[in-house]
């Protein structure tokens, strides 16, 4: 092997692989590999258009964009991600209200940890409710001029660093007011 190739191998007994070039580490842990992966899969198609059944997420220093179901009706806003015992890392359900208003969700008969993220009418992520434990039945209300909540595995705003204030872009935003709109790529 010539010097400077990389070589996965075990640095440690008990310690993840790691990555040596010449002399210097890098440890790869399964939390750098998950945003890395969602990072490199979201960029392509943050560059696409807006698609109903996707949502797109940028902020400073960062993409991300999923893959949606959407939920816009009394029932399906009632049922949400109750009973489902996974859901992938690059998806999540979208709620949609006709206006913004105050919101309340709790995790009955959810199975999965939930983080929320609550959205104004103009696309911004207002609140973010990380790790909802499953089925705790305590209310998490929302800020008061939320139009939508996008729900995503526990704990994966924080690996991402998805933060408050990030935009969202999906074409049910209207486009007048929407930060970010579907003619900006």
């Amino acid at each position: 092997m010539a010097s400077g190739d990389v070589w996965p191998r075990r640095s440690r007994p008990g310690r993840r692989l790691s990555e040596t070039r010449g002399s210097v580490r890098f440890p790869v842990s399964l939390k750098t590999a998950v945003a890395a992966v969602l990072a490199l899969a979201a960029w392509p198609a943050v560059a696409e258009e807006c698609a109903t059944d996707r949502v797109d997420f940028r902020w400073l220093g960062g993409r991300a964009a999923f893959k949606i179901e959407i939920a816009d009706t009394y029932n399906s806003r009632s049922l949400g991600l109750m009973y489902r015992k996974s859901l992938p890392l690059d998806a999540g359900m979208l709620f949609i209200y006709r206006s913004p208003q105050p919101v309340s969700f709790w995790m009955k008969n959810t199975l999965i940890p939930l983080d929320l993220l609550f959205i104004d009418e103009n696309g911004k992520v207002t609140q973010i409710r990380r790790d909802a434990r499953p089925g705790d039945l305590t209310p998490m209300p929302g800020p008061l001029d939320t139009l939508m909540v996008l729900e995503i595995n526990g704990g994966l705003a924080r690996r991402i660093g998805l933060p408050v204030d990030a935009q969202m872009r999906h074409p049910r935003l209207d486009q007048d007011v929407a930060l970010w709109p579907c003619s900006e790529p």
